[in-house]
């Protein structure tokens, strides 16, 4: 191929080709397409090249053997209507037959006559097939029609095909008419065709690779808008999407990119949210430890109060920092630690921690039967949680009751309540991090942390939690566990025993 453009292609074109790949980036995405491009293009021309001129070629010389054939058919004809007879008679249709035809440019008629050259058209023939030459004394010796080609050592001749074809007197031969086409003519024109061809190439190559250059900006506009966005981007603008157009692979790019950034825009916010709600939180104790010792006078009565005081904020900056950790560790592998436990005495035991919580009535809904594996301790954690959350809701002569029960797939803790219920707008953010229902209807502050927990823990084992509440009526937050297809199959037939035996009781 690089000897093929150097032949063909002017120094001008050589030397601006050369500049042209000086400028360009070659690690840009866009040059890299129309390299590959215009590499697969120049690989294509160079492999059809030979394969144009070998076709080219075989097709001219398939129609000069035709030539050939119909040329000695004519001479035949020619020799039926003259019938010569004596060797005079030969010598005049030979000087009658030269003189009346009219040879092409590589095409040659020659007549023998009693073994030697007589005559030819034209007369000066070249040296390969002259008076003496080797392919000359071939055709003197032949007594038989022969049809065949012979490459010479002349470049302007190329190859010689030829066909002898002897003439009779009576029964006796008087000569030979050989009749001769060369393809160097023939294979010089092949070679302006083709050269015409790839010039045509190049031009319609240049074309291409000009639009494949548009294209290829247009098609790869997407990246760009991507690497601009990202530019921008920085904390105090992380608003800025994408526009995406069509479903093709780079839409799907540019969507997945908007998806990107809006996972990373709503984590910003809430590290901004979780700092500055973490920092308020943490901000109210501290100023409350810092006035008191700076007012602390030195009456004993005085200062034993304000040490209750900085005791009592020290321990809730300490719960703070808990519930802070519990939720950064929710999401680590080992966050979990499953043991097997009977679901009716951890129902129970439940219970009985929330009795001691609660400010009012607590009851037992239910107590669900059979063997389920889950943390003791960080279910334990979430179910007082909204204890006591529903504590700092309901009033004194209201109740508390919790519950569970197990389905075929499914394992519900719940914690009901009678209490002033939750908005159908609290409901959306109550698990958020420092998220917190309206302060009138609460009797005692929080960190907001509480049902964040409850959340993860629920996440963390693979389930969820869910709410129902009705302003004046009460809540209920229900924990639903899914339980494993292996667990289900191995307890499944002591769980249906237990629940039967519990329908009698």
């Amino acid at each position: 191929m690089r000897l093929l453009l150097e032949r063909f292609l002017p120094e001008s074109v050589k030397q601006g080709w050369q500049q042209i790949s000086v400028r360009l980036n070659l690690s840009e995405t866009r040059t890299q397409i129309l390299l590959c491009y215009l590499g697969l293009m120049l690989l294509f021309v160079g492999a059809s090249m030979p394969m144009i001129y070998r076709t080219l070629f075989q097709n001219i010389e398939q129609r000069l053997q035709a030539d050939l054939i119909d040329e000695v058919q004519e001479f035949l004809e020619a020799l039926d209507s003259a019938s010569p007879q004596t060797q005079l008679d030969l010598e005049d249709l030979a000087n009658q037959y030269l003189d009346d035809e009219l040879v092409d440019p590589g095409q040659y008629f020659i007549f023998i006559v009693d073994g030697q050259f007589y005559s030819s058209s034209p007369a000066e023939l070249p040296a390969s097939i002259q008076n003496g030459s080797p392919l000359m004394e071939k055709w003197r010796s032949l007594s038989q029609m022969a049809q065949s080609q012979q490459t010479v050592a002349d470049p302007n001749l190329g190859t010689v095909i030829y066909r002898v074809e002897p003439i009779f007197l009576g029964n006796q031969m008087g000569g030979a008419f050989v009749a001769v086409h060369t393809t160097g003519s023939a294979q010089q024109q092949v070679r302006q065709i083709v050269q015409s061809v790839l010039w045509v190439m190049l031009l319609l190559l240049v074309i291409a690779a000009g639009l494949a250059w548009l294209i290829s900006g247009r098609i790869l506009q997407p990246l760009r808008s991507m690497m601009e966005t990202a530019r921008s981007i920085s904390e105090a603008n992380l608003s800025k999407r994408i526009a995406v157009r069509g479903q093709g692979e780079l839409a799907q790019v540019a969507s997945t990119f908007n998806e990107m950034m809006d996972r990373l825009q709503a984590s910003f916010l809430s590290q901004q949210n979780f700092i500055n709600d973490a920092s308020h939180e943490l901000r109210t104790p501290i100023t409350i430890i810092q006035g008191h010792l700076e007012l602390m006078s030195d009456d004993p009565e005085e200062q034993q109060e304000v040490i209750a005081i900085v005791n009592d904020e020290l321990n809730r900056m300490n719960r703070f920092v808990n519930d802070l950790l519990t939720l950064a560790k929710a999401g680590r592998p080992d966050f979990m630690q499953p043991e097997w436990i009977e679901l009716e005495s951890f129902t129970e035991e439940l219970y009985q921690k929330a009795r001691v919580i609660a400010d009012c009535d607590c009851a037992l809904d239910a107590a669900a039967t059979g063997n389920f594996q889950l943390d003791r301790q960080r279910f334990t954690q979430a179910v007082l949680n909204l204890v006591e959350n529903a504590n700092q809701y309901t009033p004194a002569t209201g109740l508390i009751a919790i519950g569970s029960s197990k389905s075929r797939k499914n394992i519900r803790l719940w914690v009901r309540d009678t209490g002033k219920g939750i908005s159908a707008a609290d409901q959306k953010r109550i698990f958020e991090r420092f998220a917190r229902g309206t302060t009138a209807q609460r009797r005692s502050e929080g960190a907001g942390l509480g049902l964040s927990i409850v959340r993860a823990i629920a996440a963390a084992a693979g389930g969820r939690i869910e709410v129902k509440s009705k302003l004046g009526e009460g809540s209920t937050f229900t924990l639903i566990l899914p339980i494993p297809k292996q667990q289900r199959a191995k307890r499944g037939q002591q769980d249906q025993q237990g629940e039967r035996s519990a329908q009698l009781l």
